[in-house]
């Protein structure tokens, strides 16, 4: 590479820079966790055409710059219809996802969504929750973050001794957090069957609190 052609390699690099930044800028203020689809797949093409006009000084940058203006159009051309049209919008977002309802999980939901319990377990840590038997409502948002609404027994529950694991997550028995309890499989079963459970496989998940209050959640109770 020539001292020409470098040249044209930090002029491109810089302008690139500026207009993605200002495709930004016009695009609307969102978190990155709130992106939209199409928000995803725009700033996506914009680093590929970004890279590819660095990375061939040949090509002249008008074939770079008008491809950009182009998903910028795109963008907000689908940010106002998704303004006026709630279905527009749906369809391109998708809607909220109710996970907990009335205080039972809905395992159906969280399969539809492919959303799985360790998932669902770290956000529910980093809302602050002790425990599921604490929550009321859960829903997950189209953005993939949790929105939890607890109970009024929550703020009652505070002296539990730290996060409440699950013993059982979709019919299977979590042996690491029977241990961590101090407990194992056979005192799990003999207490699940004087509640009346004798089939661990229905039962989708479990918690045992420092209190010894129980939550158990059965496969398809809401289905």
């Amino acid at each position: 590479m020539g001292d020409a052609d470098l040249l044209i390699v930090i002029f491109r690099t810089f302008l690139n820079y500026v207009i993605i930044v200002i495709i930004f800028r016009l695009m609307g203020k969102r978190e990155i966790g709130e992106l939209s689809i199409i928000d995803l797949v725009v700033f996506i093409m914009l680093a590929e055409i970004a890279v590819f006009s660095i990375e061939d000084p040949d090509e002249t940058i008008v074939h770079a710059v008008v491809p950009m203006i182009i998903l910028l159009i795109i963008q907000r051309t689908s940010a106002l219809l998704s303004l006026k049209s709630k279905w527009f919008r749906e369809m391109l977002e998708g809607r909220p996802s109710v996970i907990i309802r009335n205080g039972r999980i809905d395992e159906h939901e969280m399969r539809r969504q492919r959303y799985n319990y360790d998932d669902f377990m770290m956000q529910l840590r980093e809302k602050g929750v002790q425990s599921v038997a604490d929550v009321d409502f859960a829903v997950l948002e189209p953005s993939g973050k949790l929105s939890v609404f607890q109970n009024e027994n929550a703020e009652n529950n505070r002296e539990r001794n730290g996060f409440i694991l699950p013993l059982i997550t979709d019919g299977v028995i979590q042996n690491e957090n029977l241990h961590m309890n101090e407990r194992d499989e056979s005192w799990l079963r003999k207490e699940l069957k004087k509640r009346g459970y004798e089939d661990l496989n229905k039962i989708s998940f479990l918690t045992v609190d420092d209190q010894n209050e129980w939550y158990i959640d059965v496969i398809d109770e809401m289905k």
